[in-house]
């Protein structure tokens, strides 16, 4: 710094000796004397500084740039910040003036004439590296050592290098500085509420239907239909951000760089960029929870299906709908794809039928959310018969498996031998059917070395089982009935007791590793058809736990069960469905697995939602003809 000063201070010496005679001896004013001043300053130079000047390479910093004389400043260089400061000091001025003479005009005229403004005051905070930007090769304006002086702050005062050197300058012509160098964009801040950042469990905005509340509107969708929790655990990325700028559309915006270059199948273990990996996983559960809705239900073979599965599938008192829904059926109705259109029109647009297996009259039905069955595996199933004769299907039990991200599902319904006694004969069907359900197929294994070959629900991360058990309760009748009666609430101890499968499942003899959630409900065996009256037949069946959801995982807790109840509604059959609501933990796998490619029965798909218009049409013209048909009459 001391070194730029002294030759700043040598140059300048000859040039200020001679305009200060001059302007000794010129009779002028203040204001005079100051143009007077800035205009020798700028004229001013030697025969052998122009040759230097000339000479000199564009790349030396030894010689400035030669300054330009004050004639050629223009004024559409003015910034537009300095117009409007100039202006207000005009106006200020005219203010003040006691004559009321003064215009802005002519103020305006006298500050165009007066010193430059600074417009950057840290360049001059850098030491060596503000001289160059002051030197550079953008043009810029300085400022006078006091106006210097009222902007820097009160450390800088006290440097007399720099004072010196603004004060050098501030007596000089208009010197050329560096270009501002802008710095980028603050990052964007996570937004929570960006609904493309919504995981599982999101209701579409332009669905009212799902209000439970009855008012509509998006905030009460968002407020009943999204997990407040997410925004703690939220992961985004580069493309999540963009998305949330973009003003037509939610989706993540695709460059074309990425659609070049991004590659899935190309068997990355856990990668970043894997469709199956952390990162896309990340993006749809932050939490890493995915929702499996569980229905069992004994049928009895009826023909006639409910009017509305809506209470099954899709009740009212549960606050999202779920990502997987698993529909079991023993003793089926005869046109089992009469069936699975209906759970189709009930779960509506927002799910596909990714599977649908059968063993006789025992149907398995898979729906998923349309959005995520990208992620899915091919899916498999066997089935496995427990009566003697093969050809008679209805017992036995029917698996499907497939892979969600890096989590392997294993989920069968059976249904086993019936009979209160018969207690060693549903423990013969459960042996069998873990040594003969014949799965994976294809799909790898994600943890092989946890696995044993003669039980299939140590080859999957996940496994649901369910179905009719048959398992009853040992007491009699009248014993039942008055436990019953004795107002128990939801605490259903006093009945379990007596229930025969919690007795083998404690003693280790059928379902090992497996749990069940607590029971707060009623038994759902056996009813009147059509009443919530138990069996009132000649055979006086005792009520029983027969319809049970029962669950497994590789890794503790794995699995939460968030609900478990009966479907009192449906009173179609002798037996009550029973639901079953779980959080499955997930984990992000490997693109070596054979993708599903997104298939699903596409003609089920058109052939429920068409029947779900064609009942929405017709509820609305029994509306409007109720409306118009009524009768006003004056007593």
């Amino acid at each position: 710094m001391d070194t730029v000063n002294k030759r700043w201070s040598e140059r300048t010496m000859t040039k200020h000796t001679s305009s200060s005679l001059m302007a000794e001896t010129t009779c002028m004013d203040a204001q005079d004397y100051t143009r007077a001043t800035f205009c020798n300053d700028t004229l001013r130079l030697s025969t052998e500084e122009m040759d230097k000047v000339e000479n000199a390479s564009p790349n030396s910093s030894e010689n400035p740039v030669l300054p330009k004389h004050p004639a050629a400043i223009k004024t559409k260089n003015i910034s537009s910040a300095r117009l409007r400061r100039r202006k207000n000091k005009a106006s200020q001025d005219s203010l003040t003036d006691p004559t009321g003479t003064g215009s802005s005009t002519d103020s305006l005229q006298e500050d165009s004439m007066d010193r430059p403004i600074f417009s950057s005051t840290a360049s001059l905070q850098n030491g060596q590296d503000s001289v160059d930007g002051l030197l550079g090769d953008s043009p810029r304006d300085v400022p006078s050592p006091r106006d210097l002086e009222g902007s820097l702050s009160e450390p800088e005062r006290k440097k007399p290098e720099l004072y010196n050197l603004a004060d050098q300058l501030g007596r000089s012509s208009k010197i050329r500085l560096s270009p501002l160098q802008h710095s980028p964009s603050p990052a964007v801040e996570f937004c929570s509420a960006s609904t493309s950042l919504r995981t599982a469990n999101q209701i579409d905005k332009d669905c009212e239907d799902y209000d439970a509340t009855g008012k509509g509107g998006l905030e009460c969708l968002q407020r009943n239909h999204s997990d407040s929790r997410l925004s703690d655990t939220m992961v985004s990325d580069n493309t999540s951000l963009n998305s949330m700028k973009s003003s037509f559309s939610v989706l993540n915006p695709i460059r074309p760089r990425d659609a070049r270059n991004r590659s899935f199948l190309e068997g990355s273990v856990l990668g970043h960029g894997a469709l199956l990996g952390a990162g896309e996983l990340d993006r749809y559960f932050p939490e890493r929870r995915f929702g499996v809705y569980v229905v069992t239900w004994n049928m009895q073979g009826e023909k006639e299906l409910p009017n509305n599965l809506d209470d099954l599938l899709l009740p009212i008192d549960t606050e999202v709908a779920q990502d997987l829904y698993i529909i079991g059926v023993q003793e089926g109705c005869a046109d089992r794809r009469e069936w699975d259109i209906r759970l189709q029109e009930a779960l509506g647009p927002y799910y596909v039928m990714l599977y649908s297996a059968a063993h006789g009259v025992l149907y398995l039905s898979v729906f998923i959310r349309r959005d995520l069955i990208w992620f899915c595996s091919e899916v498999e199933h066997a089935t496995v018969t427990t009566r003697i004769i093969s050809q008679i299907k209805t017992k036995g039990a029917v698996g499907v498996s497939f892979t969600f991200f890096g989590t392997s599902f294993l989920f069968i319904t059976s249904h086993f031998t019936s009979g209160d006694s018969k207690v060693y004969e549903r423990i013969l069907d459960y042996n069998k059917i873990i040594e003969a359900l014949t799965l994976p197929k294809s799909i790898p294994d994600t943890n092989p070395y946890r696995s044993i070959s003669s039980d299939v629900t140590t080859r999957f991360d996940e496994v649901f089982w369910f179905g009719d058990f048959n398992f009853r309760l040992n007491k009699d009748r009248a014993g039942v009935e008055g436990i019953m009666k004795e107002n128990l609430g939801s605490d259903m101890s006093p009945l379990l007791q007596y229930d025969q499968l919690s007795k083998e499942m404690k003693d280790g003899a059928i379902f090992k590793g497996f749990q069940e959630a607590p029971i707060h409900f009623l038994p759902t065996y056996k009813f009147d058809i059509g009443f919530d009256v138990y069996d009132t037949t000649s055979k006086q069946r005792t009520p029983s736990y027969t319809d049970r959801i029962l669950y497994r995982s590789r890794q503790k807790d794995d699995i939460k069960a968030v609900r478990y109840t009966s479907c009192s509604s449906i009173k179609t059959s002798d037996h009550r469905p029973v639901i079953g609501i779980f959080q499955v933990k997930l984990q992000p796998g490997r693109d070596n697995i054979p993708l599903g490619a997104g298939q699903f029965d596409r003609d089920l798909y058109l052939e429920g939602i068409r029947r779900r218009i064609t009942r929405e049409l017709k509820w609305k013209e029994a509306m409007k003809s109720q409306k118009s048909s009524s009768v006003c009459s004056v007593s």
